[in-house]
């Protein structure tokens, strides 16, 4: 279940109103530096591999992190539900409008000049968009950390943040290839943000009450994906 929870965690991300909007410009980095109807579909689709194998790598390092505390988390495991439970709550709350934490809200921009663009530069690219991460996206990666380390696994942890990282990477390289069929599917979801942010702040309310009444070890021990 927490797999499951970590790859739409990922997706949802990608949807979200802090970074859906500069696609474009994150797009332009795929093709090159070019309109992207002007880049040949190969070298945007392998600059995108590179961005999305270079934010991945960051991540799966923060999930092996996070779930080689297992044995701490394991002794402390009644006071770190009801943290982490009450952080992911409140980035719920935060994105459902009920609450307003500037600093979650804030959109962090990159300014990148680079020159030569490529799939080296490109893994480069994910690098520095992972350790830049936007705060207000990054409630969800949060939320996916939490999970990882609540799995009192190195291993766990890992295959979480691959998940996260392929739910937000997937979206990334079709609309890479797809960026201008894209367009229409893009406005619609923009017209449809405040639903979406109500909908993705309740997941994370969910989640966040799941796992500080405990109950979300044992829901995650039904659906485990062995």
């Amino acid at each position: 279940m927490n797999y499951l929870l970590s790859f739409i965690e990922g997706v949802i991300t990608f949807i979200s109103p802090c970074l859906l909007p500069m696609l474009p410009i994150y797009i332009s980095y795929f093709a090159g530096g070019e309109a992207a109807g002007k880049s040949t579909p190969k070298r945007t689709f392998t600059n995108s591999i590179g961005f999305v194998l270079g934010f991945t790598v960051v991540f799966v390092l923060l999930g092996a992190a996070v779930g080689s505390f297992g044995i701490f988390v394991q002794q402390h495991e009644t006071m770190f539900n009801i943290i982490g439970g009450s952080i992911i709550i409140i980035f719920g709350l935060n994105f459902m409008g009920v609450l307003n934490i500037g600093f979650l809200n804030q959109t962090k921009k990159l300014n990148l000049q680079i020159n030569t663009y490529n799939f080296f530069t490109s893994v480069l690219f994910g690098f520095i968009f992972a350790i830049g991460w936007t705060p207000c996206v990054g409630a969800f990666l949060g939320s996916a950390l939490m999970l990882a380390a609540s799995s009192q696994s190195v291993l766990q942890g890992v295959i979480m943040l691959l998940l996260f990282s392929i739910g937000l990477g997937i979206p990334f390289i079709v609309s890479a290839l797809l960026i201008n069929k894209l367009t229409k599917a893009f406005n619609t979801i923009k017209k449809h943000y405040k639903l979406i942010n109500i909908i993705s702040g309740a997941l994370l309310v969910i989640i966040g009450l799941l796992m500080m009444s405990g109950k979300l070890k044992a829901l995650m021990s039904i659906f485990a994906i062995v």
